[in-house]
């Protein structure tokens, strides 16, 4: 199992949502790649970085920051946040993205996620979101028609390899993980499924890691210190 430490931009700061609200905001760094030297120190292979204003808005200017972290660290980076189209697909992968999520787009135009596994099967990663089961979009504040698992297998069918579940209800609570919701999207689909939102603990990664999650992302844990990162890894 893969731990990803979150460096979610807003503003070009780092900062965390607490259960995706964007007036619920704690800042932890105004310089995103020092927060992604710490975290490649402490032994990460991956970092998920999420452009959070390019989640809600879909443009910003913290694409520029993300690029940088990529340039600047040899690991390997998934990022999301804004991605909506075959162009800004294309400037990730191009500047050494490792995957590319795509979130609101993949609910909104299921052609794009078709196209882009099409062209780039190994790096298109699905996020999905879930708020009382239902995927969200635009970053968490809207609800579609879809369940998470009806969602998830659709995108399965249009060659996704790799989906990113999120439990909103559990994200930067530190309350452990949605393991009933997560073992239910991992026992449906016959892909990755990266787990991320309330990981509070080595025991939360160990439950995961027995359910059969394929990746765990963790934020607000490695940033509070409730969660070593480096010994988590070891493990």
């Amino acid at each position: 199992m893969i731990i990803y430490p979150a460096i979610d931009i807003k503003e070009g700061r780092c900062v965390r949502l607490l259960q995706g609200r964007f007036d619920d905001v704690t800042v932890y760094g105004d310089d995103p790649v020092q927060m992604a030297q710490r975290w490649v120190s402490s032994g990460a292979n991956w970092l998920h970085i999420v452009d959070l204003d390019g989640a809600r808005g879909g443009t910003s200017n913290n694409r520029n920051i993300i690029l940088e972290i990529v340039k600047k660290f040899p690991v390997s980076v998934q990022t999301g946040g804004g991605i909506r189209t075959m162009e800004d697909i294309e400037q990730m992968v191009s500047a050494g993205v490792s995957r590319v999520i795509l979130g609101t787009a993949a609910v909104r135009n299921p052609a794009l996620v078709k196209e882009a596994l099409m062209k780039y099967p190994e790096r298109i990663a699905v996020g999905i979101d879930a708020k009382d089961g239902k995927a969200a979009v635009e970053g968490w504040e809207q609800v579609s028609e879809y369940t998470a698992v009806d969602f998830a297998k659709r995108m399965e069918q249009l060659g996704c390899r790799v989906i990113i579940y999120t439990d909103i209800s559990t994200d930067g609570t530190l309350s452990g993980p949605n393991l009933k919701a997560m073992k239910e999207m991992i026992d449906s689909v016959n892909m990755d499924v990266i787990a991320s939102g309330g990981v509070s603990s080595l025991q939360d990664l160990k439950n995961l890691k027995s359910i059969g999650a394929a990746g765990a992302i963790t934020g607000k844990a490695i940033y509070t210190g409730a969660l070593d990162l480096s010994e988590a890894l070891k493990l």
